[in-house]
């Protein structure tokens, strides 16, 4: 059983599919709205903030494991076990949206996977560099949001990673500091590599449809990564989006509308 950890989550379209959205890392549901809204004619989807990010609550360690369960349990309490949903999840996201299907098959019709493989990466020095950013900001003297892009430069340079990241300040209203994050940033720094890697799921496969999409600028994506993906999804069926990196669905979205909507329709 998971933990009860409260989960924020927003609702876009009115159609007949359910289907739920699972962001990034450092991500939250919202950079996922484009993609429903693409879809609303065949959809109703929910955008769910995960576990220690947006406006979820937070846990006290990363577990792939556990998130899933925490997420298992929301789409059971919405229907899932009577009407079973398209589980969509771009990086971390995919990766609990993987472990959800494979732990609780029952409540997942369609699985589509974005940009990440059932894999240890074990390449975490750029988001480390991002969260001791992110934890070296003093929040006690910042008085903006300017500010704080302007202080986050030297060590963020690129100003489209520093708009994602400063999408996690928030004003607390009545309290000091001034501003907080909404991400378990701590938690989240210490047990990076648990984030980078993806558990042991012994014999467990899910025999229901996969697509799997690749950004052909990505390297989360790699030959090499066919066989692990296959073994537990064995009906995973690679698209490839031309001129996409990781983030397929910012980069090429009516691209990632095209694919999507093809799987949702069969």
């Amino acid at each position: 059983m998971s933990a009860a950890v409260k989960l924020h989550v927003t609702t876009i379209g009115s159609g007949p599919a359910p289907v739920v959205f699972l962001h990034g890392f450092l991500g939250q549901g919202k950079n996922l709205a484009t993609a429903a809204r693409d879809v609303s004619d065949l959809a109703t989807s929910l955008l769910v903030d995960a576990p220690n990010h947006g406006q979820s609550g937070w846990t006290e360690h990363f577990d792939y494991l556990q998130l899933a369960d925490i997420i298992a349990d929301e789409l059971r309490s919405r229907g899932a076990a009577e009407r079973p949903v398209v589980l969509a999840g771009h990086s971390m996201g995919g990766k609990i949206a993987m472990c959800l299907a494979l732990r609780h098959p029952g409540l997942v019709a369609r699985l589509a996977v974005v940009d990440v493989s059932p894999v240890d990466y074990g390449h975490v020095e750029f988001l480390a560099r991002l969260l001791d950013a992110m934890l070296a900001l003093d929040l006690s003297v910042l008085g903006s949001r300017g500010q704080a892009d302007e202080a986050l430069t030297g060590a963020i340079p690129d100003g489209m990673i520093r708009d994602f990241v400063l999408q996690n300040l928030r004003r607390t209203d009545g309290c000091y500091p001034a501003w907080g994050w909404r991400s378990n940033l701590r938690m989240l720094r210490a047990e990076l590599d648990r984030m980078s890697g993806f558990p042991d799921m012994g014999a467990a496969r899910w025999d229901g449809p996969v697509l799997w999409i690749a950004g052909t600028g990505s390297d989360y994506v790699q030959n090499r990564h066919a066989p692990a993906m296959r073994a537990l999804f064995p009906h995973a069926h690679l698209v490839r989006v031309e001129g996409a990196g990781h983030w397929v669905h910012a980069a090429r979205p009516q691209a990632f509308a095209q694919v999507l909507r093809a799987f949702l329709q069969g």
